[in-house]
């Protein structure tokens, strides 16, 4: 694991590049098989490619989506399945952020 600073974290491509890939990767894996893999994967790629992670403070993180997510995705899924699966899957990915940068464990 990395430390974690604050201050770097405005240039988290640059210093935490390869974290955050594995917190993305990891959420999307702990979450594959309970949801619609159609949903799944089409948030994945349409969505997060382009969410934006920051660093609340105290250990919390916040990943900010693109606009309008669900036109972004076309007709997958329908609305309700759509909103748990993005919910789940910010969540998570907020979660393994924690514990890359050891703030904790996972929900």
């Amino acid at each position: 694991m990395t430390e974690f600073d604050p201050e770097k974290f405005e240039e988290k491509y640059v210093y935490y590049f390869e974290e955050l890939e594995a917190a993305y990767s990891e959420a999307y894996q702990q979450l594959h098989g309970q949801y619609d893999s159609a949903i799944l994967k089409a948030i994945d790629r349409k969505i997060l490619s382009e969410s934006e992670p920051f660093y609340e403070g105290n250990g919390e993180f916040r990943v900010e989506l693109p606009d309008n997510p669900r036109e972004r995705v076309g007709s997958v899924g329908d609305r309700e399945g759509f909103d748990t699966v993005l919910e789940a899957l910010v969540a998570r990915i907020e979660a393994e952020l924690r514990r890359q940068f050891e703030f904790g464990e996972t929900e």
